[in-house]
């Protein structure tokens, strides 16, 4: 036994033998020790999907316009859990298509779309996988700006000149195919109901094709200034004093009259049409010598309104003897109506007629060489009064209206309106000046 126990080998056999019982047991050790904390040597794998990723777009967006891209997509991640944990809550991952290649080709297109920045260890499904989209050339084009509001919703009889725009014309970006669909492009001023003063305003400019679908363009300026000048047509008549009442014994009517002898209505041309004068019931029944009376006017049902509501009558009388009334009472009683109709004739003009013209253009004169001008709002309107024969005659294009602008400095100026009309009429203008921009020229353009 000695002799073995003094053996090299066995010495060597032994030592063996204790270290790989020692390594068994560290390893057993180590085993236990990761299923007690709950771990696990491999990773569990999982899927998650995250929607609504931004699509970003990589194209040369001086000279193209791409559409057809969705906004967004879905993402459906694969891999171990915590890293879906990490990509889900940081979303440090890009969805992408490019359409960068300068030798790029007009028209349609499938693409796939592409991810970046995704832990390599995750698997990656985008959910569309691919797009159909369209690649056209960029162009910028300038068109002019249509001003457009809802007339039935100003007040009634009210009217309104055609809409001024600042600036009249804009830029409009976009694909090439689209900007030829272009037929009109308007800015819609939004008005309240019952409008019946001139209004200014901001509004939304439009491009719109020929059946008046909006168009995906871009605008600049994306809105315009309006103005829109609201007027109501008016027209003067003659106040006629109209005698109620009997008259009291002993007293006789000599003359009535009326201050002012006419007043101004307002309201549509249809109404305004139907009326001469506006009739003045003065009750004498009550008068017992020479008067002064203010009465009210009675505005007719199919008028807006009047100038004035009320008017001053002066009642001229004289006494007579009551015998020779009773002598004369049929006689007066027929005489009345005539008395004041001769008596009316007598103290007042002729009758007069008027008419209105309205969004009579005004021309500005005198620009100067290096200078612009423009006005606020290039429409007036303008009311003719004198006898019936000479209006019928006198039509819109007899009539001129300009301002002088010769004399102007840079700036806003209000300028009197120079009319010129046919002789023998008189005039009355809405407005007497109109607001003028003198602004200077563009070296380019002098």
């Amino acid at each position: 036994m000695d002799k073995y126990t003094n053996s090299t080998w066995f010495m060597r056999i032994v030592a063996f033998a204790l270290a790989a019982l020692l390594f068994i047991s560290v390893n057993f050790e180590m085993e236990s020790d990761k299923k007690s904390l709950g771990l696990s040597t491999a990773p569990e794998i999982s899927t998650e999907t995250i929607e609504n990723v931004p699509v970003e777009v990589y194209y040369d967006r001086e000279n193209l316009v791409v559409s057809g891209v969705p906004e967004t997509v879905d993402v459906t991640l694969k891999g171990a859990k915590s890293l879906l944990i990490s990509a889900k809550n940081q979303r440090d991952f890009k969805v992408y298509v490019d359409l960068s290649d300068p030798e790029i080709s007009m028209g349609d297109r499938t693409v796939t779309f592409k991810i970046s920045e995704l832990n390599e260890k995750l698997v990656a499904t985008i959910d569309p996988e691919y797009a159909e989209v369209n690649v056209q050339e960029r162009v910028t084009k300038e068109f002019s700006v249509e001003a457009e509001y809802n007339n039935s919703l100003l007040e009634e009889g009210y009217t309104a000149g055609q809409p001024t725009v600042s600036p009249k014309t804009v830029k409009i970006t976009g694909a090439k195919d689209v900007i030829e669909q272009i037929s009109y492009v308007k800015a819609n001023l939004e008005i309240s109901k019952g409008l019946n003063e001139t209004m200014n305003g901001k509004a939304t400019v439009k491009a719109l094709d020929r059946d008046l679908n909006k168009l995906d363009v871009t605008i600049e300026p994306a809105s315009v200034a309006v103005s829109l000048k609201v007027s109501i047509p008016s027209k003067t008549v003659s106040i006629a004093p109209k005698q109620t009442g009997k008259v009291k014994d002993g007293i006789r009517i000599k003359s009535i009259s009326v201050d002012p002898k006419e007043v101004i209505l307002y309201g549509s041309e249809a109404s305004l049409e139907q009326i001469s004068e506006i009739n003045l019931p003065v009750n004498i029944s009550k008068i017992d010598g020479d008067a002064e009376l203010e009465l009210d006017l009675t505005k007719p049902e199919s008028v807006q309104k009047m100038s004035l509501g009320k008017a001053k009558v002066k009642i001229n009388t004289e006494k007579i003897d009551v015998e020779d009334e009773d002598v004369e009472d049929v006689e007066a009683v027929e005489d009345v109506e005539k008395v004041e109709e001769e008596v009316v004739e007598e103290d007042e003009p002729p009758a007069i007629e008027t008419k209105t013209f309205t969004n009579l253009k005004i021309e500005p004169v005198g620009i100067q060489e290096d200078q612009e001008a423009e006005l606020e709002s290039d429409v007036a309107s303008i009311t003719l009064r004198g006898k019936a024969d000479d209006l019928k005659e006198i039509t819109k294009n007899d009539i001129t209206l300009t301002v002088d602008v010769s004399n102007l400095d840079e700036g806003t100026h209000d300028v009197e309106l120079v009319v010129k009309a046919p002789a023998g009429v008189n005039w009355e203008l809405d407005s007497k000046t109109a607001k003028v921009s003198i602004t200077q020229k563009d070296e380019e353009e002098t």
